[in-house]
């Protein structure tokens, strides 16, 4: 338990001060705003393209695992939307970005360290290989989704063009294809530019987690606690446990099948938030979501870990 806490308390204390700086009066509402679409336009983006350009994409990259983890992921984002449909009458757009916040755990911030901790360094092969197209593939699927709802009644042809346009012109998306591009030609980076870089990337995580804390004042969950509960219950739960009967299913080792199982019990990233505050749409149900979630995960993490091999 002190172990878990001792890797979720400092996000907790970033995201405070963000909030005690917004009340107090300390730092200004339209500040907040400034740092949030540096965090999303530009530091984030360029977390996603060095660290997706640097990563070696053939190392471990088990197909069973993969399919385990995101055949759980699509489910999750699809309940999220069905329920947030259908038990909470959310506009069709509300439901989408209320289902990313389902899909998209937190595999870095928490993954990781959660991991490395619980079984060492050794056992986070299985995190990194998730890693690789985590953004991609939750980007991808969040964004078309939406795009289709926001554009239904069209044409096909003009809403696979709306759609493409949305995508490409989406910084994080552009970051995320940039990285690849760079990966799989494997140019290499001018070390002017990746210590440029760097500084920038130094600042993303910070930025979003303190924009968050700001973020709170604005949205809080008032009448949204049933739906923030449902977001959690998927989260945390429901998608561990179809990475689980799935893992199983496919005879997982026992590294990799951890990984999975644990990497999709985090809480919803801070990505959560970035997508609904991108469409305007449920963004107080997203930054309460990943505030609670991030919470329950200390007591959902530590009863995972004690039921793994």
């Amino acid at each position: 338990m002190q172990t878990l806490l001792d890797v979720i308390l400092p996000v907790f204390l970033v995201i405070g001060f963000g909030y005690v700086a917004v009340w107090r009066g300390l730092f200004p509402v339209s500040g907040i705003d400034g740092v949030m679409r540096f965090a999303q336009s530009f530091a984030i983006p360029c977390l996603l393209f060095q660290s997706i350009a640097k990563l070696d994409l053939s190392a471990s990259f088990d197909p069973a695992l993969l399919t385990s983890f995101y055949a759980g992921a699509a489910i999750a984002f699809t309940l999220g939307i069905v329920g947030a449909r259908f038990l909470f009458q959310r506009e069709w757009e509300d439901s989408v970005a209320i289902g990313f916040c389902c899909l998209f755990s937190n595999s870095i911030l928490l993954g990781l360290p959660i991991t490395e901790r619980a079984y060492g360094p050794d056992a986070l092969t299985g995190n990194f290989a998730i890693i690789a197209i985590h953004s991609p593939f939750c980007y991808g699927l969040g964004i078309t989704v939406m795009e289709f709802v926001r554009n239904r009644g069209q044409t096909g042809l003009s809403l696979l063009r709306n759609i493409a346009v949305a995508m490409f012109r989406n910084p994080l998306v552009l970051g995320i294809v940039s990285g690849f591009a760079v990966n799989f030609s494997s140019l290499p980076i001018p070390s002017v530019v990746d210590d440029a870089l760097s500084l920038i990337v130094r600042a993303a995580l910070p930025a979003a987690l303190f924009a968050l804390g700001g973020v709170l004042i604005q949205y809080r969950p008032e009448g949204d606690l049933k739906t923030i509960l449902m977001v959690c219950i998927i989260a945390l739960l429901i998608h561990p446990a179809i990475v689980w009967m799935l893992g199983r299913s496919f005879a997982l080792p026992d590294d990799l099948f951890r990984s999975g199982v644990l990497t999709a019990a985090m809480a919803p990233g801070f990505n959560a938030y970035i997508f609904a505050n991108m469409y305007g749409r449920a963004r107080r149900v997203a930054a309460s979501s990943v505030l609670i979630a991030t919470g329950a995960s200390v007591l959902t993490a530590w009863m995972w870990i004690s039921l793994l091999p």
